[in-house]
């Protein structure tokens, strides 16, 4: 796979071309230990050419969507069967400290991990980083556990829990 460089004029337009999660074979993400011993979780993200803004880089309000997609990824692979039963997770709180500019050719990594936990609610801890030890931004978001059979806010369950030891 070419990171960053737009493989023909059709690749403008293409709907699918889209912020994804990719399984990138050339260049792997890095064991998230490696650069941050509490990562529990870390996915490469493809970057779109519409992600960029007027000045050529990333525009900060993508990076929330980098995050979604990470954390949706996270989620579909370890909580699934939680989310299947009516449990939601629903961001509260979102933040987001840029310390550089995303240009379309760089690499984009996203690194998180589960740093606090409350009765109902949870943080997520980012870094969105290049895999090489130059990072773009950290952030967080507050997580609260919803039933939606219930249609209210109720505590995280033990086994999902159990699911971070």
């Amino acid at each position: 796979m070419t990171r960053g460089k737009i493989r023909s004029e059709a690749d403008l337009f293409n709907p699918y071309m889209g912020v994804d999660v990719v399984i990138n074979k050339t260049m792997p993400a890095k064991n998230p230990m490696d650069t941050n011993p509490t990562a529990a979780f870390s996915t490469d993200i493809e970057l779109r050419f519409s992600d960029l803004d007027a000045y050529g880089h990333v525009n900060n309000a993508v990076f929330f969507t980098y995050l979604e997609t990470a954390r949706t990824k996270l989620f579909l692979d370890r909580f699934i069967d939680f989310m299947d039963g009516g449990l939601l997770f629903l961001v509260v709180r979102a933040e987001c400290e840029y310390r550089k500019p995303i240009r379309l050719s760089d690499r984009v990594v996203v690194s998180m991990n589960i740093s606090r936990f409350g009765r109902s609610s949870f943080d997520i801890d980012y870094t969105l980083h290049d895999g090489s030890g130059s990072t773009f931004a950290t952030a967080k978001t507050v997580m609260v556990c919803f039933d939606n059979k219930l249609a209210r806010t109720v505590p995280i369950p033990e086994g999902f829990l159990a699911s971070l030891r």
